[in-house]
């Protein structure tokens, strides 16, 4: 069922090729009229003539920031974005051009790494590439065979959450696709039984599949966003790590937003309810582009809330849009800056999780 060809599935895009440019008729009455269309990786985006405009401006830069990391993989040679390292044993001038390479790299990606460079860079910025060079080149397809046939809760739960993830993908919702889905899912509850599989990850290592020109590619990617670049125990039986993620989330609404702090707490609403999916999922169903707040101010009642913060996160087509609001509106909040606020955060999450523990294993829980 897994040979080389579905295993590695290359499913690079050309966007000019791929994605036609959208004219509507300047007789069409914009605000009245929605249509369906395809974003590059086949999901059916749904929206109105002005979004179909915005989309044909980003796909026009997108092209735009293709040509100069084309010109740039010429100009300073391949590869040339893992070359930022200042060592101090390098000489002057290596050294200055990797200080420039930082620099120019930090730039770019801010405007967006175009699609066609995402496998090959990410592989290689993440530090998957470098994960990968640690074992046999056969380890993949070894863990493929190791645990073909077996059955375990993860691998139950996962054939469960297959059909729903992402339903009506012209790819992942097909057999090949579920099957590569399964294949990256299984393999790594198997590296990693700490973990295992929670949900969520289907949805992670789908839009991965997308992404990557590789299903193995997809599953390292997996690999080093669970070891090495999310918060520990994020995807763990107690989810210690999604907790704390949600008490940085409230803590920083609170700094950032007060006056919508104040009302959500005024009607009750634990913003848990709609950020544990953001975080659990990556962003990858959903992408916030900003809280809205002077609607969000006026709600009353605690479905209003959730009603807009989900229309919000599905009409989000520029993002520079989402950019700005991360850089410009929100102010600096650096990577240092939410690891204090995880390291304040964990002993309440902790304490909070071995309470919830100890009462559920209490005579009287056993009990009833």
């Amino acid at each position: 069922m897994y040979g080389a060809q579905e295993s590695r599935r290359n499913i690079t895009f050309d966007h000019q090729s791929h994605v036609a440019n959208y004219r509507p008729s300047i007789y069409t009455r914009r605000a009245n009229i929605t249509v369906k269309f395809q974003d590059i990786y086949e999901f059916t985006v749904e929206g109105n003539v002005d979004d179909v405009n915005v989309l044909n401006e980003v796909r026009e830069r997108v092209r735009q920031q293709g040509r100069i990391w084309w010109a740039l993989e010429a100009s300073k040679g391949a590869n040339w974005y893992l070359k930022t390292q200042a060592s101090s044993t390098l000489k002057g001038s290596l050294r200055f051009s990797a200080m420039v390479n930082a620099v120019t790299l930090r730039r770019l990606i801010r405007k967006g790494i175009p699609p066609v460079w995402r496998p090959k860079v990410w592989l290689g910025l993440s530090g998957a590439e470098k994960k990968k060079s640690t074992v046999p080149d056969s380890y993949y397809s070894d863990l493929i065979k190791a645990t073909a046939g077996q059955v375990t809760a993860a691998t139950k739960q996962i054939d469960h959450d297959l059909p729903r993830t992402f339903p009506g993908h012209p790819w992942l919702d097909t057999p090949t696709g579920h099957a590569a889905l399964r294949r990256v899912l299984v393999v790594y509850s198997f590296r990693d039984s700490y973990v295992g599989y929670c949900q969520g990850l289907n949805y992670v290592a789908a839009l991965l599949l997308l992404v990557m020109k590789t299903e193995e590619d997809a599953f390292w990617m997996l690999a080093v966003l669970l070891e090495n670049v999310l918060v520990n125990d994020c995807y763990t039986y107690n989810l210690t790590g999604c907790h704390v993620e949600q008490r940085v989330f409230k803590d920083l609404l609170a700094k950032k937003l007060p006056r919508l702090a104040a009302h959500l707490e005024d009607l009750e609403f634990n913003v848990s309810l709609v950020a544990t999916e953001w975080f659990l999922c990556l962003f990858s169903k959903s992408l916030p582009s900003e809280m809205k707040e002077d609607e969000l101010l006026l709600t009353q009642h605690v479905g209003d809330v959730i009603y807009i913060l989900q229309k919000t996160t599905h009409h989000l087509f520029d993002p520079d849009e989402l950019l700005e609001v991360a850089f410009d509106k929100i102010g600096s909040m650096t990577t240092n800056t939410i690891s204090k606020e995880r390291k304040k955060m964990e002993p309440a999450v902790m304490a909070e999780l071995d309470e919830r523990l100890r009462r559920l294993n209490s005579p009287r829980a056993e009990a009833s």
